[in-house]
């Protein structure tokens, strides 16, 4: 494929973090532009939902390989927006294309005719499709979040436009492309290239059925009110501060590896990343140790280079927010055990980062952390454990780590959160339910629950 680069007068800025360069610049929409792009939604819905089921099918199949075959240049394109590295890029890429996949498989299951008792001859139930949904997406896996609402929206008969984060306007590009080399009808996916205070005009529109939104709760509840004000359905993913909950029988190698991996992917920032882990006083020193000595083996560089183990956060202001809640929770008491700086501002570089004993009322146990810190919580009692897991204005993900599953199965219905994952880091998975309680939002989405959750489940009776 051939990545559309168009240089034009700036409005919209993809920045690459670790060098500086300006990859791109773009001008945003106009209103007028706006509703046209919104009109042609519109009319490519009303050819899309008529579409059967199998079309969409072999359409979505080849989405997944044109995923797959391009996943290089994709990675690359992910890494100089963001800064992720290419390994991580990539994976995320062949991801898409396995969403692709599950629901080019399982649509036709999951849209068959619900049939109901009611005590008349025949009531069912049938899916239908609503119409254009408008997605506003995150930066930190913008290929991802895009295709987890975007698969399934599409292959249910509905249609897409995407508000993307503006850092990341030559992903969002890149994806609309993808979506017409497959054989999908111009319109069916259309990137927005639009500023946050444009997206009350699309919300507006009547043409636009439902909206998406995975981001921060000021942008959830931005979203929302607004969502609420034109009266259409949403959907939140928002933010997370995941406890990490071990427990003294844990296998502890084992979880310091999984914990590494769980905190610093995608250098730290992620909704469901660990960002609490809970280790019991027994433990605490040889967690730290352990924990301390993969810290020490990080190598951060640039995000391109297979050496690296740590590249540059996104921004430069996402940096300085990181550094200081870094500070002002040591300056309240936390131990700084690594890091706890920049290692280069100019390349947006933070050092990887241990806090322990952080304690309620510091921003490492309050506020979310979206970068490359691990706060640890010493606990002494189980129900000091749980009292600290629920601890938190925000419910995604938790996960536990214990050799007795029958207990940690006990615990999870204790916690408050929209997945617990025993033995595992938390991630989504298109084959399960993916969302959250409490300020991280509400509605599904991936498996059947999230396709549903933009269909018009119509009742059907016969006398």
């Amino acid at each position: 494929m051939v990545l559309k680069r168009e240089r034009m007068t700036a409005s919209l800025q993809s920045i690459n973090p670790y060098s500086g360069e300006i990859i791109s610049e773009y001008t945003t929409l106009s209103s007028l532009e706006i509703a046209d792009k919104l009109t042609f939604s519109e009319k490519a819905f009303q050819v899309h939902k008529h579409s059967s089921i199998e079309e969409r099918a072999n359409k979505m199949m080849t989405l997944s390989k044109l995923l797959l075959q391009e996943k290089d240049v994709l990675a690359t394109l992910i890494s100089n927006e963001m800064g992720k590295l290419m390994e991580e890029a990539k994976a995320e890429v062949k991801k898409c294309a396995s969403v692709c996949e599950f629901y080019a498989k399982q649509t036709a299951d999951f849209l068959k005719d619900q049939k109901m008792a009611s005590g008349n001859s025949q009531s069912y139930v049938v899916y239908q499709p609503i119409g254009t949904v408008l997605a506003v997406m995150p930066w930190n896996f913008p290929f991802w979040q895009v295709f987890r609402f975007a698969a399934p929206a599409v292959m249910a008969g509905n249609v897409g436009v995407l508000k993307h984060a503006s850092n990341v306007s030559g992903c969002a590009l890149a994806i609309e492309e993808l979506f017409e080399e497959a054989g999908f009808e111009k319109g069916v996916f259309q990137s927005l290239l639009i500023t946050s205070s444009q997206v009350e005009e699309v919300i507006a529109n009547p043409i636009v059925k439902a909206i998406t939104l995975t981001g921060s709760e000021k942008a959830g509840a931005s979203v929302a009110a607004l969502a609420g004000k034109y009266l259409k359905k949403s959907v939140l993913e928002l933010g997370g501060s995941d406890p990490f909950i071990v427990l003294e029988d844990a296998d502890l190698e084992y979880t310091v590896s999984m914990a590494m991996k769980s905190r610093f992917m995608n250098c730290g920032q992620s909704c469901i990343a660990a960002k609490r882990f809970l280790v019991p006083k027994k433990l605490k020193n040889k967690f730290l140790g352990l924990l301390m000595e993969k810290v020490e083996s990080i190598t951060l560089s640039d995000p391109i280079e297979n050496t690296t183990n740590l590249g540059p956060m996104a921004r430069l202001d996402l940096l300085q927010e990181l550094d200081r809640q870094v500070d002002e929770s040591v300056q309240q008491g936390a131990v700084l055990i690594s890091g706890g700086a920049a290692f280069d501002e100019t390349k947006c570089l933070y050092m990887p980062t241990i806090l322990s004993d952080v304690k309620k009322g510091m921003p490492a146990y309050d506020e979310e952390l979206f970068g490359p810190v691990a706060s640890v919580i010493i606990y002494q009692t189980e129900e000091e454990m749980l009292e600290i897991a629920n601890d938190t204005p925000y419910g995604l993900g938790a996960s536990i780590w214990t050799s007795d599953i029958a207990k940690a199965k006990q615990l999870a219905l204790k916690i408050d959160s929209g997945a617990v994952f025993i033995n595992e880091m938390v991630k989504s998975d298109p084959r399960l339910p993916f969302g959250g309680v409490k300020l991280s939002g509400y509605g599904r989405e991936l498996s059947r629950e999230g396709m549903l959750e933009f269909m018009n489940q119509k009742t059907v009776v016969v006398k």
